[in-house]
């Protein structure tokens, strides 16, 4: 068994990154693609690699040279690489894939050493490896039948977004018999070539072939787990990196991505905290068949969205700011105040962030779940002065939280010592006694004019990707200088439509909030079966853990990773936490939260 490898096209998406280089010289995590390939091929003993070169061939040859940990390497040379496709450079190598069976690869693919073994261990001599389509797959896809027969092959042109459910991608890993070459492949390629041209690809001489129903060719499909990725342009090279990094680096790669995991569909994010039950159904129904006006129309400005902010969250016009998600606004509100801003950590630092230490106060409280009340707050910032003093309620990621009567209070008490409270609710909806646990009224706020009150709408409504959020307060100078501080169109179109029809479905907010609960009480109780647990009480869409021997939180969150493509927060990085001992974990729905719990008992 050789191997043929396809390494002449010039990469022109990746920029500056194959300007002086081909493809396959690509570093992924400090790894040439080429030099990761060859490991692969070495260790499965093939009998030797031809290399069809043509863009900065030469770099390719001098860093190879002509044997690979004893493995022959010869090279096939495409002179007109720029003028031609792959089909041409498979064409130039037709010799050799008469001569004996191949495996053949196409250069700028990342995988794991398992799937060469995947190909080798079965035994029907000619196979396509396919995987399951995903949204970030682009290219050659194949409709298969129950026993793996390739139906047809769909070429980008002929793709159809309503048959997704249907289609594999091809990796671009082949396994071909000498036979198949030589009495199928390579004599319609020739004629392919002859009537089309070179400027194609060679998967379309397969798609001709299994229009003859022979069946010559099955698919191979992956498993869930086995990873591959084709890098095409940067950000191929970046999620790549992410999928390949080793342990010393891998959670450096997913965490600095500071989101988008949607990118990595098989991946099961218990980091990031959205509610799990909303939005409905019908409500993305509606978004979705709006989606080309909101694509291709420009939005409100401030004085319109504040008007729909205003209807949703039932406060005056005045005394209210949409944002583009709470971060815009929390960057905005901190650097329109003056002195220092006290905080109770651990806690989300967005706040703390934007001002240096100097001007930061912090309580940690001495319990041991870190729980704390009104009482200890005022205690603590009566001997500490502060201007003022941020409120997470739930707090995350403790999951600690205040009753409303209690909240109040310490309003009166911040009010009385000239401190503005910056509250920041944007978990309320999670509690308990959500349905009055707000405090987005025009009476709260007039009591307590210099209190401002912070709701993330990505958590609560689960709409990150909108990027909305909501200030308020009876403040309005604070109001009015929030509001010029920020982008006349911050709100984008989808953003504004969700406003605009969210009270329709407000009956259903209520069922998932309350559906949300449900689940909450029995993910926690079956978290606390886990022997090496310590589960925290919570009032949020979050649970806050700490980790027992003979484990710590880095541990259980390599190996969650690693094992069971689950991603969940170490907290390392949260300031007032002593130890590698604490977890944050995301309550998902049912179903995702019982796989958790199965892979948690694993370790």
């Amino acid at each position: 068994m050789q191997a043929i490898i396809l390494a002449a096209g010039m990469g022109k998406r990746l920029g500056e990154y194959t300007r002086d280089n081909t493809k396959c010289m690509l570093e992924v995590n400090g790894e040439k693609l080429v030099d990761r390939a060859l490991e692969c091929l070495a260790a499965a003993h093939m009998s030797r690699v031809v290399l069809v070169v043509g863009y900065k061939a030469q770099n390719v040859i001098d860093h190879l040279g002509h044997e690979y940990k004893g493995m022959p390497l010869l090279y096939v040379t495409n002179p007109i690489y720029d003028k031609t496709n792959n089909i041409y450079s498979l064409y130039l190598a037709k010799d050799f894939l008469q001569q004996e069976d191949t495996i053949l690869l196409e250069s700028d693919l990342i995988y794991d050493a398992s799937l060469i073994t995947k190909l080798l261990e079965n035994p029907f001599p000619n196979l396509a490896l396919v995987a399951k389509y995903e949204t970030w797959m682009d290219g050659t896809m194949v409709r298969i039948n129950d026993d793996n027969e390739i139906l047809n092959f769909i070429p980008k042109a002929a793709f159809r977004y309503s048959d997704r459910d249907l289609y594999y991608k091809t990796v671009n890993i082949y396994k071909l018999s000498k036979d198949f070459s030589s009495t199928k492949y390579i004599p319609f390629l020739e004629a392919y070539s002859k009537a089309v041209g070179n400027n194609e690809y060679y998967e379309n001489v397969l798609r001709i072939i299994s229009f003859l129903n022979t069946h010559e060719l099955k698919a191979l499909p992956l498993e869930p787990g086995e990873k591959w990725y084709e890098i095409d342009d940067k950000q191929d090279l970046d999620i790549a990196e992410a999928l390949f990094a080793d342990d010393g680096r891998i959670l450096q790669k997913y965490f600095g991505r500071f989101g988008g995991y949607w990118r990595f569909p098989q991946m099961l994010d218990y980091c990031y905290l959205v509610n799990p039950f909303f939005p409905s159904g019908k409500l993305m129904d509606e978004m979705e068949s709006n989606f080309r006006t909101l694509l291709t129309e420009y939005p409100s400005g401030m004085a319109v969205n504040t008007l729909l902010a205003s209807k949703c969250w039932g406060v005056k016009e005045s005394y209210i700011v949409p944002g583009n998600g709470a971060a815009e606004l929390i960057k905005a509100l901190i650097e329109s105040t003056e002195g220092r801003l006290g905080v109770i950590r651990p806690t989300f630092e967005e706040y703390p962030n934007r001002l240096p230490d100097e001007r930061v106060e912090t309580f940690i409280p001495s319990d041991e779940d870190f729980r704390y009340g009104t009482e200890d707050v005022v205690e603590y910032f009566a001997q500490h002065c502060v201007e003022s003093l941020l409120l997470i309620n739930p707090d995350n990621p403790t999951g600690n939280y205040i009753p409303v009567a209690d909240v109040l209070r310490l309003a009166g008490w911040c009010e009385q010592n000239g401190v503005r409270l910056i509250l920041d609710e944007s978990f309320v909806d999670f509690s308990e006694t959500w349905r009055t646990g707000s405090m987005l009224h025009d009476n709260v706020l007039e009591t307590y004019p210099h209190m401002a009150v912070m709701k993330s709408i990505s958590k609560s409504y689960g709409v990150p990707g909108l990027r909305l959020g909501v200030l308020a307060s009876a403040d309005t100078a604070l109001i009015d200088r929030i509001k010029k501080k920020v982008s006349i169109w911050n709100i984008n179109s989808f953003a504004e439509f969700f406003m605009q029809i969210f009270s329709k479905y407000e009956n259903e907010y209520v069922s998932a909030c309350e559906k949300f609960l449900k689940e909450r009480v029995r993910f926690v109780e079956e978290l606390k079966t886990v022997p090496w647990l310590h589960v925290m009480p919570t009032q949020a869409n979050f649970v806050f853990c700490k980790i027992q021997p003979p484990f710590t939180a880095s541990t259980v969150v390599m190996r969650m990773l690693k094992e069971h493509n689950i991603l969940m927060s170490n907290c390392r990085a949260k300031k007032g936490l002593k130890g590698d001992c604490y977890m944050r974990i995301a309550v998902r729905g049912k179903a995702d939260n019982v796989k958790l719990v199965k892979a948690l008992k694993t370790l």
